[in-house]
């Protein structure tokens, strides 16, 4: 087995059979459901820097325009510029970035496992301790098939994408000399607000049901972490 298998999938593999094996009622969603919050609890500190990261870079958007603005005819001038206004604010350009890329290779796991559901080839990659299920049910709450697409999950993904994004974006900032560049901003940030809820529930509507319960929840769960971690930050004193 490649390191990818042996160091993510196969853990991820035997978190979901395990839990299909203890939650009462056979059903493959619950499993899916409890997986996606345990996951997402692990993956907690690193999500969580990320978006504090991305609230800041969005706040200060502004303050950066008015420097591209200020130095548009020197590169160098405004690069210095904007190198001492990420050290005086206490914010790294990437920050934001290096949590989400050591979560890739989870996010790319649980894909594959939810792409390949409990199928035999899979099974034989359960640890000893695993017992292998002797039947799955893959149809949740009796409703939702899961091996099949679900229009259902795909818009409700959507709708928890929409209001994500909504919670990111940042107030409308006070008039800062220089900043023409702002308008175009929050152009770009209203389009983004649009666009990624009809990105996912367009690949939402072409996923099995599974993997689309999976992003719905995580979802869920990414919304729930932010309206904690902005709160800590509007709160200086849980901050």
């Amino acid at each position: 087995m490649n390191p990818f298998t042996i160091i993510f999938y196969q853990p991820i593999l035997n978190l979901l059979v395990w839990l299909h094996n203890i939650i009462p009622g056979n059903d493959f969603g619950w499993s899916i459901i409890a997986m996606t919050i345990i996951i997402k609890l692990i993956l907690w500190p690193l999500s969580g820097k990320s978006l504090k990261s991305q609230k800041a870079l969005q706040d200060l958007q502004p303050k950066v325009d008015a420097l591209k603005e200020k130095f548009k005819n020197s590169k160098e001038e405004l690069g210095r510029a904007m190198m001492e206004l990420y050290k005086k604010e206490k914010v790294s350009p990437f920050s934001s970035c290096l949590p989400l890329l050591v979560q890739l290779p989870f996010l790319i796991a649980i894909y594959q496992v939810l792409r390949d559901g409990l199928q035999n080839g899979s099974l034989n990659l359960l640890y000893p301790f695993i017992a292998k299920p002797e039947v799955v049910n893959t149809v949740f709450l009796g409703i939702f098939d899961l091996t099949k697409a679900s229009i259902v999950f795909a818009v409700l993904a959507g709708a928890f994408q929409f209001w994500q994004t909504k919670m990111l974006m940042h107030k409308k900032q006070p008039a800062i000399p220089g900043a023409k560049d702002e308008g175009m901003a929050s152009m770009v940030n209203k389009q983004m607000l649009y666009v990624m809820p009809v990105v996912t529930v367009v690949i939402g509507v072409s996923l099995p049901g599974g993997l689309t319960l999976y992003w719905l929840i995580n979802t869920v769960a990414t919304v729930v972490q932010q309206l904690f971690v902005l709160k800590r930050k509007s709160d200086p004193q849980k901050a």
